[in-house]
């Protein structure tokens, strides 16, 4: 983000808390994983969920919600077919043997499918929808996530594919914390989520907890929706050929102490998501092979364990991309940089790949598993995109299948004073994209009354029709 150069220091215990083994989590270049395995084609009928995904289902609820899974066909079918889901606990022991996970089962006394599970997709048809709801006892972890096994029986002559007939669907219960999220009428007089807004903090100077000293006046949540720590980074040890996070004093100062800076966010709703930044050596996040870029997704997996963190935020800047490439990376490319973001929300599909888009990020490919044969869409492993400062344009044909309201646009540059204008937060808010980021916000800092203040007050008006609250409490940085 063309900021300073953040301070160097020693990564402390992050993966000694996590528990897993260092053997495990080391990231060793120059070795290849040659494996494929070859899928079968030509499925007729297949299974998204309400946002449109295939692969990577996640549910977020309070209290009760309903949800749908949708039958698709790319042409229109002669004849009817009908489709059953049922839960079905089969499902999820596979899942885990097959990917190494401990993830319990959401109880299945929490779920009922509509009309018996049953929906029928007509001759004629593309798209037909069964819908299912989840409704809390209150006896579920909110910090846990639990996975809801669904199978799927097809009547009718069509083929559905292996990856279609079994869902993992991954649930988080909310109902015991606050919700961040702000619910706005749409324009059928429909409350829907608004506007979700990313706190982008650069954690060298700023205080976490200054988040929590904004709400809105009606409704009291939290003006900001997700905290991103800014930054962590990729790092290479020539001495022992290891890729790996590295954490300098004031982020592992942060984390070391999540009680006291993080989890009040999370108590509130608010996502704390970590950002992976290049460091000016030869590793960055567009230059990792295929073998180096699943042991780092491992590394990131690791310390989103570790640290109960929401996820990682994407940023290719800074590092001293080398042309040959060493052994274990390639020539920094769209596709590196799209394949190691996939091999992390495919080692942790229920956390957010948040996308800065800048540099090598700014689109990424779709990916095809080599295990599966599945091709995911860049709009399905990147939950969202948040523009560079001042972008607006619509990101559909760099993120494919993306949605507007995975989108940020007008993103604002607190420190410089770089503001977006009323008028564009709410023309953005109007045509539907659903995201936006402030960075560098500190009420310790001298523009604050006269730059940042009101343009978080056009934030709350144009995202949610409310009034900005601050409580007066400015948060020092009071670590060292």
């Amino acid at each position: 983000m063309k900021l300073k150069t953040l301070i160097n220091s020693l990564l402390i215990g992050a993966f000694a808390i996590s528990g897993v083994a260092c053997d495990d989590n080391d990231v060793v270049v120059g070795s290849v994983d040659t494996s494929r395995i070859e899928a079968p084609q030509g499925d007729v009928v297949y299974i998204t969920d309400g946002r449109g995904y295939r692969t990577f289902s996640t549910v977020e609820f309070h209290n009760t919600a309903t949800e749908g899974l949708t039958l698709n066909t790319r042409k229109a079918l002669a004849s009817p077919c009908k489709v059953t889901f049922a839960y079905d606990s089969k499902v999820l022991d596979d899942y885990n043997k097959a990917n190494g996970t401990q993830y319990k089962a959401f109880p299945q006394s929490m779920v009922s499918f509509a009309n018996g599970g049953a929906v029928t997709l007509e001759a004629g048809s593309t798209k037909a929808t069964a819908h299912y709801t989840l409704s809390s006892d209150g006896s579920l972890d909110p910090a846990a996530t639990y996975v809801l096994p669904v199978k799927a029986t097809v009547e009718g002559g069509v083929l559905l594919g292996a990856e279609d007939a079994s869902k993992v669907i991954l649930v988080k219960d909310l109902s015991a914390l606050s919700d961040a999220t702000k619910y706005v009428k749409d324009e059928d007089g429909n409350m829907v989520p608004g506007v979700k807004v990313f706190s982008c903090m650069e954690v060298n100077n700023t205080n976490p907890l200054n988040n929590l000293s904004f709400t809105l006046k009606n409704s009291g949540k939290p003006l900001v929706d997700c905290l991103i720590i800014f930054s962590a980074n990729i790092n290479y040890n020539p001495e022992t050929g290891r890729v790996y996070i590295f954490n300098n004093e004031n982020v592992q100062a942060i984390l070391d102490n999540r009680a006291k800076y993080l989890k009040p966010l999370q108590d509130r709703g608010i996502k704390v998501v970590l950002g992976i930044l290049g460091n000016h050596d030869r590793s960055g996040i567009a230059n990792l092979d295929a073998n180096t870029a699943k042991l780092f997704a491992r590394e990131c997996k690791n310390m989103c364990d570790a640290y109960q963190l929401d996820g990682i935020f994407w940023d290719d800047e800074y590092s001293a991309y080398q042309n040959p490439a060493p052994a274990g990376f390639v020539s920094p490319s769209r596709e590196a940089c799209s394949r190691l973001m996939y091999e992390v929300k495919k080692l942790q599909p229920e956390r957010w790949n948040i996308a800065y888009v800048y540099s090598t990020t700014r689109s990424v490919d779709d990916i095809t598993d080599p295990e599966t044969g599945v091709t995911v869409k860049g709009g399905e492993y990147i939950d969202y995109a948040l523009h560079d400062y001042g972008g607006s344009y619509d990101l559909a044909d760099n993120y494919h299948g993306m949605q507007r309201s995975q989108m940020g646009l007008y993103s604002q540059e607190f420190a410089q004073g770089r503001t977006a204008s009323l008028e564009n937060l709410e023309k953005m808010r109007k045509d539907g994209y659903g995201a936006h980021m402030i960075f560098s916000m500190d009420p310790n800092n001298s523009n604050f009354e006269w730059s940042q203040y009101g343009a978080m007050e056009n934030c709350a008006k144009a995202f949610y029709d409310d009034e900005l609250v601050f409580d007066g409490i400015k948060y020092p940085k009071d670590w060292k």
